[in-house]
């Protein structure tokens, strides 16, 4: 079995004008799972230490996949 730092899970980064910030969210988990950041790698910081502390702590998605069509 994998470990959970060798899944490898999407994360989306998207400006909002309405909190002008960044607001990373998780597709694999629920819609209620986001962070944010004030600049883009800041956004991706936060993202990937909520990122690390869900696969410790919540039972893990299967991750999506690119697929070429």
């Amino acid at each position: 079995m994998k470990r959970p730092d060798q899944y490898h899970y999407s994360l989306v980064i998207e400006w909002s004008d309405e909190d002008q910030a960044y607001i990373v969210s998780f597709p694999e988990w629920s819609d209620l799972t986001h962070t944010h950041g004030d600049t883009y790698e800041e956004a991706l910081k936060n993202g990937r230490e909520v990122e690390m502390r869900l696969q410790e702590n919540e039972p893990l998605p299967q991750p999506k996949t690119f697929a070429r069509v």
